[in-house]
């Protein structure tokens, strides 16, 4: 306990003598959009607007997790709660004091190019088709005479993604068949194919809509805000019955959706310029209110009295 405060009282002290005046935010390419906006926002206001790199939910959790200090991020953006394994790596690390702010709900729109016409697709059909320990179906229409009859080819996020994540706990667990849930686990019923069908597209979800501009067989997944600003571009098909909509994730209808987050390291609330102006900023009623200017780039609103803010110990 004494090495950890002799560390932090290093750093901060080297702070002082070395301050950095911008802060530095990593995270989630789904939250990435509504921190850029917040960010400008503060330019605007007589702040220095905030670097926003879009590393991945849990790529920003490793670079938020290395430390305290001027070469690490004050804060980290998740389409995730933070799991145990990552406070443990900053509490290892000294980042001990880091508040989660909820900032607003989103949803994970299965979609294909706009010419397509819309399909409905249940989580069972869906794991069918994307698991390891599925039947590795080649087409659509092997798994239900319904679905199209053409090879299956999804673009999903990658293992670091917050997106990937949710999808796995509300689409691959649950769509698993009870009894390989039952003997294998929800790890192994998370696996996906290895043999071509499912593709690893990156964090950049403008990539995934330029590619499926060129490929009408082929699907993707991202996130509901990304979607609404590509209607012109993109089909989301139905889960379940339900479409995709504002209304429907915030009421729980659609069976697709998640809370969103940002993450605070408090040490450096005190050596970082704007950081609680950050903070304030987009936990405002003007930023994510029911009128507030991130709904206007996709911001689904929390229900009014839910707590949005939480000490992680």
């Amino acid at each position: 306990m004494r090495n950890l405060f002799l560390i932090t009282l290093f750093v901060l002290t080297s702070f002082a003598v070395q301050a950095r005046e911008t802060i530095s935010i990593v995270g989630s390419s789904t939250v990435y959009p509504f921190a850029t906006v917040v960010s400008e926002r503060m330019g605007n206001e007589g702040f220095r607007a905030p670097v926003v790199e879009s590393t991945g939910t849990g790529g920003g959790m490793k670079i938020f997790c290395g430390g305290i200090g001027i070469h690490t991020p004050d804060f980290t953006n998740a389409s995730r709660a933070i799991k145990q394994k990552e406070i443990d790596l900053c509490h290892k690390n000294g980042v001990t004091e880091i508040n989660e702010i909820i900032v607003g709900l989103d949803g994970i729109a299965f979609v294909q190019n706009g010419d397509q016409p819309k399909v409905n697709f249940t989580k069972e059909q869906l794991w069918q088709a994307m698991a390891e320990l599925g039947p590795h179906p080649k087409k659509w229409s092997d798994i239900d005479p319904s679905l199209p009859d053409y090879e299956i080819s999804i673009m999903v996020p990658p293992p670091t993604s917050g997106t990937r994540d949710a999808w796995h706990s509300l689409v691959m667990k649950k769509g698993c068949p009870k009894d390989i849930l039952e003997k294998e686990g929800k790890k192994k019923c998370n696996l996906m194919r290895e043999d071509g069908a499912i593709i690893e597209a990156g964090e950049n979800d403008t990539l995934i809509v330029q590619k499926l501009q060129g490929d009408n067989e082929k699907f993707g997944i991202f996130g509901y805000s990304y979607f609404d600003s590509n209607r012109d571009k993109a089909i989301a098909h139905t889960i379940e019955g339900v479409e995709i909509s504002l209304e429907g994730i915030q009421d729980g209808s659609y069976p697709i959706s998640r809370p969103l987050y940002f993450y605070a390291k408090m040490q450096h609330s005190e050596v970082i310029p704007g950081f609680e102006k950050y903070i304030n900023l987009f936990m405002s009623e003007r930023a994510i209110g029911p009128r507030g200017f991130l709904t206007d780039v996709g911001l689904i609103p929390l229900a009014e009295g839910e707590i949005a803010i939480k000490s992680i110990k």
